[in-house]
């Protein structure tokens, strides 16, 4: 695979970039592998190329505990708020409001027409469950910002090239075809352990979970050989309305915790192919350990979010200059590491995931229904509670929520 990225498809759009300096301020503790810190160093990179000249900025607004249990159960949420290690208790539930509050803005950006594409580097946590904390994730941003975005499209595709399995959001929309989700990650003694290429849904959802299982060393090459003939299958019958795309660093090559050898390009190419297609975008974070590595990739794809290369520019001193040594480029090369992912590998990996795939109705629908109204902040008061002049017996439970947002 060639290492140059086109920019054919790539082309200009308008893409609103969601930044909160407090996301990097936050320490999961002395010697934790996650080190939010690398928000700060993405967005040194986006400034000093001047990608934010053509970037709309955008500070989010934090949410309540009572907007977080749209998704979480409700004493998941109090247990958040409760716990007693003081550490713990800002890290969940501070992060966790700002990380809600940006997946929320980003939807209501494509939403509203004000964006064509979304990109939150500080999201992407797709572990989280409705009722537990898993893999560094509190709250589940992602599942969040798709139930925003199914208040308004019919379906949303979820894409995840995260190391790991994105199990949460899967979790999530598995029993419904409104949300497809499509996980490219290592599969066997890895964590979280899940993500079998039989695991395809269930119910309604039989066949919108899709997993593709990879071994130890895909380099670019094989990366894309097993990614696009998927993604373009499941764009040609699915056909969402909105796509989240998950772009977790540690399938890069060098990353702490990962066992893939993908280069900055390669990653990217993934951002590529999806942008292809012209469907409103979030892009979100999510794992990547080796933080040099994450934010020169994050700033690249920020890049080609808004139609630039920055390949061609010399690395810009910025306030973290220091960390990308010795070479000082705006690179992650592959590495020597062996593939173990054999041509015979992928061929059959792809015909079984095209084979789950070949009964799959062309572009479900969903009844047509009035779109539930927007959230309101006055609606409710700060605690998270109904506002005195709704009835005081009345508790709504979680699937009538839903209800309301029109997503069931």
């Amino acid at each position: 695979m060639s290492n140059s990225i086109s920019l054919a498809n790539c082309s200009k759009r308008r893409v609103s970039y969601f930044y909160d300096h407090d996301v990097g301020n936050f320490n999961y503790g002395p010697g934790h592998y996650m080190k939010p810190k690398r928000m700060h160093m993405v967005h040194n990179l986006v400034v000093n190329y001047g990608l934010y000249k053509k970037l709309d900025i955008v500070k989010p607004t934090r949410t309540t505990a009572y907007e977080m249990t749209r998704f979480h159960s409700d004493e998941y949420i109090n247990f958040l708020q409760s716990v007693t290690p003081d550490t713990l208790e800002s890290l969940a539930m501070e992060h966790g409001g700002l990380e809600q509050g940006i997946a929320r803005c980003a939807a209501n950006k494509l939403i509203n027409g004000e964006a064509d594409i979304a990109v939150n580097w500080a999201g992407g946590l797709h572990h989280a469950k409705k009722t537990e904390a898993s893999g560094f994730c509190y709250v589940n941003d992602i599942v969040l910002g798709i139930l925003e975005l199914l208040r308004y499209h019919q379906r949303v595709l979820y894409v995840d090239i995260d190391v790991h399995h994105g199990d949460g959001v899967e979790e999530a929309f598995y029993t419904t075809d409104r949300v497809m989700t499509c996980s490219f990650h290592k599969f066997g003694e890895f964590f979280p352990g899940t993500g079998d290429i039989k695991d395809t849904g269930l119910g309604k959802g039989k066949k919108y979970a899709v997993n593709v299982p990879l071994r130890d060393g895909i380099d670019d090459e094989a990366y894309k050989s097993v990614f696009q003939p998927i993604m373009q299958r499941i764009m040609d019958w699915y056909r969402p309305g909105a796509i989240v795309l998950q772009l977790g660093g540690d399938s890069l090559a060098g990353d702490r915790l990962g066992c893939f050898n993908l280069s900055m390009k390669g990653h990217a190419s993934c951002v590529e192919f999806i942008k292809s297609f012209n469907i409103p975008m979030i892009m979100v974070g999510g794992g990547g350990y080796t933080i040099r590595n994450v934010a020169r990739t994050w700033a690249f794809e920020t890049g080609l979010a808004v139609g630039e290369d920055l390949t061609e520019q010399n690395l810009p001193y910025n306030n973290y200059f220091e960390y990308f040594g010795p070479e000082f480029k705006l690179d992650v090369p592959s590495n020597n590491m062996v593939n173990h992912n054999t041509r015979e590998y992928i061929d059959r990996t792809i015909e079984r995931i095209i084979e789950n795939l070949r009964d799959m109705p062309f572009a479900p629908s969903a009844p047509l229904q009035q779109v539930p109204r927007d959230f309101r902040p006055d609606d409710y008061n700060i605690n998270g509670e109904d506002s005195e002049h709704d009835d005081a017996d009345f508790r709504m439970t979680q699937k009538r929520k839903l209800q309301t947002m029109g997503v069931l």
